[in-house]
């Protein structure tokens, strides 16, 4: 008996997962340019989704990009939260950061471009600028970061960054002061969670500059 498929279609008529060979032949055929591939189970075929078709696609010999053991370890994330990011360009050192409804992708709030920052300092903003915004609208809500580093600043109350401050920087030092003065000064109940990328994919507030 042949084994179940599952086909994930990125593109054309009906896009989705199809349990079955005949129904995805229904969204793809009569066009040149379809993008589906079929899967083993149905979690890898809604995983696969979460990414760009050309992950996949063309190379039948490449490993599925999580296993099974990842996805249940992880499940799926609470869509019922505000992820956060940061952005740092390595050749002019401006570097941003921006909140979003993780559900919707509406923007909350977005941290204009510093001068001579780093990845790790913006995505630290990030979070404390979410923790600032639930309180303020007595919000419990979960905050979904993808920095590890970010989480450990934030639970020591301290952003333990090298980089040197210095009269380029000293706007974003100034931030950074009064986010760590936050922390300190306030309580918080939201939790603050780690994004698994590898298991969901980019998070939300990603900036889609990769």
């Amino acid at each position: 008996m042949a084994k179940q498929k599952y086909y994930a279609v990125w593109e054309w008529r009906d896009t989705g997962i199809f349990s079955n060979w005949e129904e995805c032949k229904k969204s793809v055929e009569w066009y040149i340019g379809a993008k589906y591939k079929s899967f083993a189970s149905h979690e890898e075929a809604k995983i696969a989704l979460r990414y760009p078709a050309h992950d996949y696609i063309g190379n039948a010999t490449k490993p599925a990009k999580v296993s099974e053991i990842d996805i249940k370890k992880y499940g799926e994330p609470i869509m019922d939260s505000i992820s956060v990011d940061g952005a740092w360009n390595t050749v002019s050192g401006w570097c941003e950061y921006q909140g979003v409804i993780t559900n919707s992708g509406e923007n909350i709030f977005h941290g204009w471009p510093y001068a001579d920052g780093t990845n790790n300092i913006v995505e630290f903003l990030a979070i404390v600028h979410a923790l600032a915004y639930c309180k303020e609208k007595w919000l419990s809500l979960p905050i979904y970061t993808d920095s590890q580093t970010a989480i450990s600043w934030v639970k020591s109350k301290n952003a333990r960054t090298k980089q040197p401050r210095n009269a380029t920087n000293f706007e974003l030092f100034i931030l950074l002061d009064k986010a760590i003065l936050w922390l300190k000064n306030n309580e918080y109940k939201n939790p603050i969670l780690k994004w698994e990328t590898k298991v969901w994919g980019e998070i939300k507030a990603d900036f889609w500059r990769k």
